[in-house]
């Protein structure tokens, strides 16, 4: 879906969608304490939609205003429904792949991608191969045979593109798909799962949270199990309804950035879309 597509889809439906949400969990407006939203980062013109109709609910219904920042929401709702207090953080989705961890200030990133996220490099591949978007779930099912693919780790970053076009190439060149795909799944999660090894050596912590959308995907979950246990590191891990994107880690985070600094002036509640989670000061608050 292009930009412009995605901004109009989301202002057609956001209202219905709050009516929605509040019908189900049967609150009315006027037991709304503040109105949180996502800031970034992210694709402008989404980010501009949601900001537009935060800004008018909180001016509408007279409560305060808080922006939050999308990655930050990923660790904290799986911080509160894990009970994790201060673990190595991976976080992987389709825009971002980052190992991140606390330094007593704020959330630090000790290595990320330097090109795309897994998940748009598996959206990429799935489209080439003809799947509905997301792609994740369907490549994360296909089993094949090995296949040698580009194995990109760099200290404590990692990079996709390189796999993501060898393996393109591999499929055109006639080699079974079902033999990429599965050879592009090990890679690609056997890399990640190398640099949080690596940073759990390097902080000494004994717990690892994974979050964002593919964090869903059972093969990546078993791949960590296996190294957590080896190096006696808890895996922690939210339900899959709460490791895509969703309301509750933005409303979660919006209550706590609001106990933190309280809410945003309308002057002050530009979007976004660059805005990286070790920009943010933030106090590693008890999740219990």
């Amino acid at each position: 879906m292009k930009p412009n597509d995605l901004a109009e889809h989301h202002s057609n439906v956001a209202l219905s969608v709050v009516k929605e949400a509040l019908k189900e969990a049967n609150i009315p407006t006027s037991e709304l304490s503040i109105i949180g939203y996502s800031r970034g980062p992210g694709i402008g013109q989404a980010l501009v939609i949601g900001a537009f109709i935060a800004r008018n609910l909180a001016i509408r219904l007279k409560k305060p205003l808080v922006g939050v920042n999308h990655p930050l929401a990923h660790i904290e709702i799986g911080r509160k429904v894990t009970l994790s207090q201060d673990p190595v953080i991976v976080y992987v989705s389709g825009g971002n792949t980052q190992v991140i961890t606390h330094n007593g200030r704020k959330y630090a990133v000790l290595g990320e991608t330097l090109d795309i996220g897994i998940g748009n490099a598996q959206d990429k591949l799935g489209r080439e191969i003809g799947l509905p978007f997301p792609a994740g779930p369907k490549l994360d099912r296909m089993e094949g045979r090995w296949i040698d693919l580009p194995y990109t780790v760099k200290g404590m970053d990692l990079s996709f593109s390189g796999l993501l076009t060898e393996s393109i190439k591999r499929i055109k060149s006639g080699i079974k798909v079902e033999d990429v795909v599965w050879s592009f799944m090990e890679v690609a999660f056997s890399m990640i799962v190398e640099v949080s090894e690596r940073a759990l050596a390097l902080t000494n912590k004994k717990e690892l949270l994974l979050v964002g959308g593919v964090a869903a995907s059972p093969k990546l979950r078993d791949k960590f199990r296996v190294m957590c246990s080896e190096r006696r590191a808890e895996l922690k891990v939210p339900s899959p309804e709460l490791s895509r994107d969703n309301g509750a880690m933005i409303a979660w985070t919006a209550i706590l950035s609001y106990i933190i600094r309280g809410p945003d002036s309308l002057d002050n509640s530009s979007i976004k879309p660059q805005w990286r989670i070790d920009e943010i000061t933030w106090p590693l608050i008890n999740a219990r």
